[in-house]
């Protein structure tokens, strides 16, 4: 069996003094090679915590993660995370934060640099091989992350907030770059955001999570990244369904977020 396949998850977080946290319960996914699905809903509806869950950073209280069949128990190579910030290692210039992955698995020396030389060209980065990342702009460096990523061909993307603290050309360019690479190398993709324009750019899947406890409210399969791939994501913004679309998940998250403070000025 091909693909990801998330089944029935639940997750529940023990506090001191016999209290808990339920932040999921009972989230099933199941996602073929190569598709793109984005994940958006109100703070705290457990959407890091699913994206842990798949890297295998944390076990679920219940519930199973599968890969091509087999059971996710931990980290492992056919998983790649690219997080909020690029998590790169500060003291090593762009060439050597790409290639990391490749040199820990002892890939020989030229292939290696044939990947890595590839993967800095294709997200403009040549000529910055031998800058330290400390040097980079933001959104640079969250192009390392990316590379650096690739370059461990892993079968599935985990992106966690990627873009987030970019500013708004540089996300646009960015987004741009996600489906170029999505399109190109035929990986899965699943993309966190607190964005609903982005969320609709960036997911051919697009799942609203309601909150706590974290569940699956609304799926919606969009065509607004095929259309983006290469084209003017301002013009595909502009495209029959987009706008309504919009607003239809962003007054659903208004009612959720409204409920959540509700509930808060309840307690208090």
């Amino acid at each position: 069996m091909s693909g990801l396949s998330i089944q029935n998850i639940s997750m529940r977080f023990d506090l001191p003094g016999g209290r808990s946290v339920q932040a999921l319960r009972d989230v099933s996914i199941d996602l073929a090679q190569g598709e793109l699905l984005s994940i958006l809903g109100p703070s705290g509806c457990g959407k890091t915590t699913l994206l842990n869950i798949l890297a295998g950073f944390l076990a679920p209280t219940e519930g199973t993660v599968l890969l091509d069949g087999r059971a996710v128990r931990g980290p492992g190579p056919e998983r790649g995370m690219v997080f909020q910030q690029g998590a790169l290692f500060e003291w090593m210039n762009v060439r050597r934060n790409v290639d990391f992955g490749p040199r820990m698995k002892a890939m020989p020396k030229a292939e290696r640099d044939r990947v890595t030389d590839h993967l800095l060209d294709v997200v403009g980065l040549q000529d910055f091989k031998e800058k330290a990342v400390y040097e980079l702009s933001g959104g640079m460096q969250q192009r390392v992350a990316l590379a650096r990523c690739l370059a461990n061909d892993p079968e599935v993307i985990l992106m966690d907030e990627p873009l987030g603290a970019l500013d708004a050309l540089t996300r646009e360019k960015m987004q741009g770059l996600v489906l170029k690479l999505w399109k190109e190398t035929g990986k899965t993709v699943i993309l966190i955001t607190h964005s609903v324009e982005e969320a609709l750019l960036l997911g051919e899947r697009l799942i609203v999570m309601a909150p706590r406890p974290g569940r699956i409210f609304k799926e919606y399969r969009l065509p607004f990244a095929e259309r983006g791939v290469g084209a003017d994501l301002r013009e595909v913004k502009k495209s029959e369904g987009f706008a309504e679309t919009r607003e239809e998940i962003l007054s659903m998250i208004w009612g959720m977020e409204e409920e959540i403070m509700g509930r808060t000025e309840g307690a208090a």
